[in-house]
């Protein structure tokens, strides 16, 4: 057992005090794990439009004071009882959602989408004993999704700890805890594009582009990127795409251009943007007969989609993922181990680097939309 187990650790950690102001670097305490719970010392954190959402809390409960962060890559510290599976010195990613591997979902080959431990944006507090492992001066400071990775240790449920080969750079692979996979498995486990098939892919953010990673490595022929920004379509190229349409620049709906452009429908859609417009979009430029639609972005709580009944009876489909369908504990380290083989690069979607004293410049280039993911150093 390390020296600090059973102990509370006195670390820094970048606390948001509230909603949309700088990140405030302070020591806080860590109290040990509970029951099933994992302390975790964070070395590499990278930063997630989510981060950005729930720490602008415009549309969001607010949940103040609160440690943000859910991409990361760690060493356990120590364990609490009851955790058999995991020990100090090995190497893993927190995850947001988790799989405790007795629910009838984590039963099911199915789904994904853990009874116990599927992501709660509210809970600002630990499962076991609805308190926070978090405190200043014994205040305590509220987790988010259940990782909290902007500070030095972190408490996570045993449920959303990854265990993966410890030869993995973590500086690399902690991007895989949230976003790359996402988009990734939206691709590989959901839409399935078969060899030389179509495939178009709505936002080009990290998501976007690891799902068009994802067609890549499926030997999709066409990759049809659809974005706004026409700036980003340069970058697109290196993860696959080969075609790009931006909506602003035609004067008919985009899925009419791209019904246009593939002689009746690409095969598949992947959807990364949340905007209800584009899942509309992205489900109607699909072929009949065959074609199916993957929603990845979440849509404002408002949102209403709406198409014609006749596009499903014109066998069409439309399916929804989380996390790209991935079961973290079960799946993700077969994915760190396809970047150990070098069939994914996840070098290309690291654009920044900071050490963790300058965290606030993630958020900046984030806001600016410079860049895709920003690697936090802890050590830094």
């Amino acid at each position: 057992m390390s020296s600090t187990a059973g102990q509370v650790i006195r670390c820094k950690a970048a606390v948001a005090w509230e909603a949309g102001k700088p990140l405030v670097m302070e020591e806080v305490e860590v109290a040990p794990p509970q029951k099933m719970e994992v302390r975790i010392k964070i070395l590499f954190t990278s930063l997630c439009r989510t981060d950005v959402y729930f720490w602008e809390a415009k549309g969001q409960n607010p949940v103040f004071p609160r440690i943000l962060g859910h991409e990361a890559g760690g060493i356990v510290e120590s364990v609490g009882e009851g955790v058999t599976d995991l020990e100090p010195g090995d190497h893993v990613l927190p995850v947001f959602t988790g799989e405790c591997k007795e629910c009838a979902h984590c039963k099911s080959k199915e789904s994904n989408m853990c009874n116990l431990l599927r992501i709660n944006t509210d809970r600002g507090v630990m499962i076991n004993d609805e308190k926070s492992r978090f405190s200043i001066n014994g205040k305590p400071i509220f987790h988010f999704v259940g990782t909290s990775t902007f500070s030095e240790y972190t408490v996570v449920h045993v449920g959303c700890v990854v265990k993966i080969n410890p030869l993995a750079p973590l500086d690399k692979v902690c991007i895989l805890s949230c976003g790359i996979s996402t988009g990734l498995g939206a691709t590989l486990n959901v839409a399935k594009p078969t060899k030389g098939s179509s495939v178009a892919v709505f936002g080009l953010g990290a998501v976007g582009l690891a799902a068009a990673e994802g067609a890549r490595m499926a030997g999709a022929s066409r990759i049809i990127g659809v974005d706004f920004n026409s700036s980003k379509f340069e970058l697109a190229k290196k993860f696959g795409v080969t075609e790009f349409v931006n909506p602003q620049e035609h004067s008919k709906p985009v899925q009419e251009v791209i019904a246009e452009m593939t002689d009746g429908g690409v095969d598949r859609s992947v959807e990364c943007t949340g905007n209800v417009n584009a899942m509309i979009s992205a489900f109607e430029c699909v072929h009949d007969g065959w074609g199916v639609a993957v929603l990845v972005g979440v849509p404002h709580k408002d949102a209403v989609f709406k198409t014609h009944p006749v596009n499903f009876l014109n066998e069409r489909t439309l399916k929804g993922t989380f996390f790209g369908n991935y079961k973290p504990r079960s799946d993700l380290p077969s994915v760190v181990e396809k970047y150990m083989n070098k069939e994914i690069e996840l070098e290309k979607f690291i654009t920044h680097e900071v050490p963790f004293a300058e965290i606030n410049k993630a958020f900046d280039y984030m806001l600016k939309g410079e860049g895709l993911r920003c690697i936090i150093r802890m050590d830094a």
